[in-house]
């Protein structure tokens, strides 16, 4: 076989994960995990400073996501809690369709409230939104990661970071053509029906081939091993402590910065077509692109390598938006921000989300990921619910995007070094069983 004959059959075999039904699967859940986000960041984002409320307030309306930071201490009912009724349809399969259907409810109580009448209303509406999302993330997370087989665990995860952004995006698209249209009402109740994907993937596909039952808890004493259990195991595994803490910093900096581009926009003067045509269009594609490399670097680079490359590419994303800041209303800069800033977090999400699954014992999915993915993102969204307006108000916009880049810094000094120890090997569950142990190059 010739050199050029094998690297065809090598990039197909990179590609063919893809079009696998678990990797189908996962995309149609990643639609709907996308979307509850969506309602509660950029698009009340907008709602909210088109209704006139200050930056301060808007940028606290970002605490609402710290309910998805919180999801921890209830995802043990998800892995051990057999439904009634629903739960004969198994336990992955009956959590998806509560959690789906509280998620519609939340959604719609969302679309009832009136932001200039009652701002109090609508912080309890947006953390019922969270709180059904982060619900919904549990099961979607725990049903991804069971339906995956290890090698299958970079290109699911790219279909689901595919999936995630249609179904972010189009959720933010149709709410604001609709918001300009027929009002904000409107356009949320209609968002609603993002949440069909996952419930019916759940109903056409039953119950994850890795899922694992929970074992039957008969005493108090067993009820509160099946809730510290999932984390008891974790933590003793070698180097879990510095996982953990750099699960906490690797994404402070991206945080920080991506739930404060709305306010970048609408001070910059862009409008709600100008918006969704550059940050939605552009960075819909760019996403989507980076996504597809993500997959494929993930496959062909190794765990570690692909990893450290996504902690560089996000930092200086970050940047392209101080470049923006700079020069003003433009829509060439808007779409060389968004671009570049969309292909790296779409890289990034792969091969990051890729290592967080594989962190995973399988006995205790939703536990240990809901524990991973809220962690991931807590400190950058309390830092900016609580510091970005005035950092912002502080420093402007220029200097606010370079801060932003050098808290990355840290995540990848710390990533670095795990890699070069062994502990990302010395960590690893279950779930990855021997993803990550590609030849050390760090040494």
């Amino acid at each position: 076989m010739s050199a050029d004959t094998s690297g065809r059959r090598n990039l197909w075999q990179s590609v063919q994960p893809y079009l696998e039904k678990e990797s189908l699967a996962a995309f149609f859940l990643g639609v709907s995990s996308g979307f509850p986000y969506a309602m509660i960041g950029a698009t009340l984002t907008t709602r909210l400073a088109q209704d006139g409320i200050d930056k301060k307030t808007v940028t606290a309306f970002t605490l609402a996501f710290l309910v998805y930071n919180l999801k921890v201490f209830w995802a043990w009912t998800v892995d051990g809690v057999r439904l009634p009724l629903l739960g004969r349809l198994g336990q992955r399969v009956s959590w998806m369709l509560l959690a789906g259907v509280l998620v519609m409810a939340a959604v719609i109580n969302l679309a009832l409230v009136d932001p200039g009448a009652d701002l109090g209303a609508t912080v309890l509406a947006a953390v019922l939104v969270g709180v059904a999302g982060a619900t919904f993330d549990i099961v979607i997370d725990a049903y991804r990661i069971e339906t995956l087989k290890p090698y299958q665990l970079g290109t699911g995860s790219g279909m689901s970071q595919y999936g995630w952004r249609i179904g972010s995006t189009g959720a933010a698209a149709l709410a604001l053509v609709l918001a300009a249209r027929s009002g904000w009402s409107v356009a949320y109740l209609a968002c609603a029906m993002f949440a069909l994907p996952a419930m019916i993937t759940a109903l056409v596909l039953g119950e994850p081939s890795r899922h694992r039952d929970p074992v039957a808890r008969r005493g108090v004493g067993e009820a509160f091993a099946a809730i510290i259990g999932p984390f008891g195991e974790f933590f003793r595994r070698n180097g879990a402590w510095l996982v953990l803490l750099f699960i906490l910093v690797h994404k402070v900096g991206d945080t920080l910065a991506n739930l404060t581009f709305r306010l970048l926009f609408d001070d910059l003067g862009f409008s709600n077509d100008e918006i969704a045509i550059w940050d939605v269009g552009v960075g819909f594609w760019a996403y989507l692109i980076g996504v597809f490399i993500g997959g494929v670097a993930y496959a062909r680079m190794g765990l570690k390598r692909s990893v450290l490359l996504a902690l560089v590419l996000m930092a200086v994303s970050n940047l392209s938006f101080a470049a923006l800041a700079a020069a003003g209303h433009s829509n060439l800069g808007m779409a060389g921000a968004i671009g570049f800033e969309n292909i790296a977090s779409g890289y990034g999400g792969v091969v990051v989300v890729a290592y967080f699954s594989a962190l995973c014992d399988l006995r205790y999915t939703g536990a240990q990921y809901a524990l991973i993915s809220a962690s991931a993102s807590v400190v950058g969204r309390f830092a900016t619910g609580t510091t970005a307006g005035a950092l912002i108000e502080a420093f402007g916009y220029v200097n606010f995007y370079i801060i932003t880049t050098v808290l990355a810094l840290p995540g990848i000094a710390l990533f670095w070094w795990m890699s070069r120890s062994g502990l990302v090997d010395a960590a690893m569950g279950t779930a990855g069983e021997d993803e990550g142990r590609e030849p050390d190059v760090f040494s």
